[in-house]
């Protein structure tokens, strides 16, 4: 039972930092645009592509995690973004810039030390080890995706005699 609880809250959890992510980049945009392009990683004709696509696709899988469809698939896409999201730090931290990373709105020049960029991975880290959990164990109680649904029941016999983490 306890296993359902944690990829409940995992699937939450991750659902909401999804959510809240897209929803402070897709209220500003032009403040986007400016995060995207203080990373010094895309060609001129790229940065606004991302900076108008990557809030809304942060949102799709918040909605996808949050209603429980396609948990795994979505986890795993969610774990491949964040290992991008921390790489791209990585190289800004290694190449000596000094930038938000605007991964919760805001980004651009900025005054930081390793310090925040360790905190800003480690932090990511986190994120990735919910989707970690979440790809292991997709299933969870409220989920409607019929592979990522479950109960809270533990008790085989009020389960039809079913025996699984489901």
């Amino acid at each position: 039972m306890w296993i359902k609880v944690v990829s409940l809250l995992a699937r939450l959890s991750l659902a909401a930092v999804w959510l809240v992510s897209g929803a402070l980049k897709v209220a500003d945009p032009a403040q986007t645009i400016i995060a995207v392009r203080a990373y010094q990683l895309l060609p001129e004709d790229l940065v606004r592509p991302v900076a108008n696509t990557l809030p809304f696709f942060e949102i799709a899988l918040g909605l996808l995690l949050l209603i429980g469809l396609a948990v795994r698939a979505t986890a795993s896409v969610s774990a491949a973004l964040l290992l991008v999201l921390i790489g791209v730090i990585v190289s800004v931290w290694a190449r000596g810039l000094s930038i938000d990373c605007g991964c919760f709105g805001g980004g651009g020049a900025a005054d930081v030390n390793g310090w925040d960029y360790t905190k800003e991975i480690l932090r990511d880290v986190g994120f990735l080890a919910l989707a970690v959990w979440l790809i292991v164990f997709p299933r969870s109680p409220f989920a409607l995706g019929l592979r990522s649904r479950t109960t809270f029941l533990s008790d085989p016999s009020a389960d039809g005699g079913r025996v699984s983490i489901r």
